[in-house]
């Protein structure tokens, strides 16, 4: 699942290569916190936070399970 995010994570920023994702687990379940710069979040935040509410809709619908996705 972790790749998953990360490569929607990728598709969406000008340098992939500064996404990071990291995973944690917890009562609530999985986590996924993605790390990018400053200067990328609002490209993965997107207008009205339209894009990070897409990749939540994706992964949520691909886990098929109690999965958030947050912005660092």
């Amino acid at each position: 699942m972790r790749e998953v995010v990360e490569y929607l994570a990728k598709a969406v920023v000008d340098d992939p290569g500064s996404v990071r994702v990291e995973e944690r687990r917890g009562k609530g379940g999985v986590v996924y916190y993605v790390e990018v710069p400053a200067e990328e979040k609002g490209r993965i935040i997107g207008r009205r936070g339209r894009v990070i509410e897409s990749i939540r809709t994706v992964v949520r619908a691909f886990a098929r399970g109690k999965v958030s996705v947050e912005v660092r």
